[in-house]
């Protein structure tokens, strides 16, 4: 059984579709990816698959049961991280918790024994009798997840969890996945908008606009570019992209003033290109494919170059 499979999914706010006809499916037992600007679509989704909205047209499961008709069973088997506190920040982080535990019809027994369990995992037993409103960003972030997990869901469902978050904040946050992944088999999904958070996936989807532009592990997908990326600069790129194409027989991509193509061999064929458009190249970029090329590739412009309304 897939943990989440959507297929032919569309939703639309008024006349414009945030989803357009999107159907992958997320295997369980992995870390899943929802990468794209803001305004892509991930929130949409995430909003669909956590039963707060129906979709417009298509469908959506989660753990075989449909997020419309069988939304009781979905809440029961899913745990949500939302990008916006959940929090009480005046309880304590106890609290917090035994309250969770007892939404999901818990004992106070169970609650209290799933509290001390879930703070334990996540490294906050010592301030579990702080007030949240005590504690840093990160500790918060600890105590969303805790409290996301005390009912021990089969998916996690995490929107931009990182927000807020110190570079060693998010590497503990990605540790804690991998180790729940690991150890108890808890399949995550992720949104997000930065490049190296997706690195960590297992899988990936690229959305942008709504519409599904790539999926596949990222090591995958970068294979996909072949060859180094070549990012040249300069002041004139229709009429360096017409030379490329016909001295070279290149097809570059033109964005933010700049030509970018993949070649097999770029470290022979730049002094070429320097020899032959000495004129027209301000600078040259070589590099190995990066997810951000991956998007390029896919849809003809940058990531941020046309941000939307998320």
């Amino acid at each position: 059984m897939n943990a989440v499979a959507v297929a032919s999914l569309t939703h639309a706010y008024g006349d414009r579709r945030a989803l357009e006809d999107l159907s992958f499916a997320l295997p369980t037992g992995t870390i899943f990816g929802l990468l794209g600007p803001n305004g892509g679509g991930k929130t949409t989704l995430f909003r669909i698959l956590s039963t707060l909205m129906a979709p417009t047209a298509g469908t959506a499961t989660v753990l075989g049961h449909d997020t419309v008709r069988d939304a009781a069973a979905v809440r029961r088997r899913i745990g949500v991280v939302f990008q916006a506190p959940s929090l009480d920040k005046k309880l304590r982080v106890r609290e917090n918790l035994i309250y969770q535990g007892a939404l999901y019809g818990l004992t106070r027994k169970e609650a209290r024994a799933r509290t001390a369990e879930m703070l334990a995992r996540v490294g906050l037993s010592e301030r579990a009798g702080d007030t949240v409103e005590d504690l840093s960003g990160g500790l918060k972030r600890r105590a969303e997840l805790a409290k996301g997990l005390l009912h021990r869901p089969e998916l996690l469902l995490l929107d931009e969890p990182s927000t807020g978050l110190d570079p060693g904040g998010r590497r503990d946050l990605w540790t804690y996945l991998e180790r729940i992944r690991t150890d108890d088999g808890v399949t995550s999904l992720v949104t997000t908008h930065l490049m190296e958070e997706a690195e960590h996936c297992d899988r990936l989807a690229i959305l942008d606009r709504g519409r599904l532009v790539a999926l596949g592990t990222p090591a995958a997908l970068k294979a996909e570019i072949g060859g180094d990326v070549v990012t040249l600069a300069t002041r004139e790129p229709e009429a360096l992209a017409a030379g490329l194409r016909e001295q070279f027989a290149i097809e570059a991509q033109a964005f933010d003033g700049r030509l970018r193509f993949e070649h097999a061999d770029a470290a022979a064929l730049v002094p070429r290109l320097a020899a032959s458009f000495a004129g027209s190249i301000e600078s040259v970029a070589v590099g190995k494919p990066t997810l951000e090329d991956v998007f390029i590739a896919k849809t003809g412009h940058r990531f941020w170059s046309e941000e939307a309304v998320a």
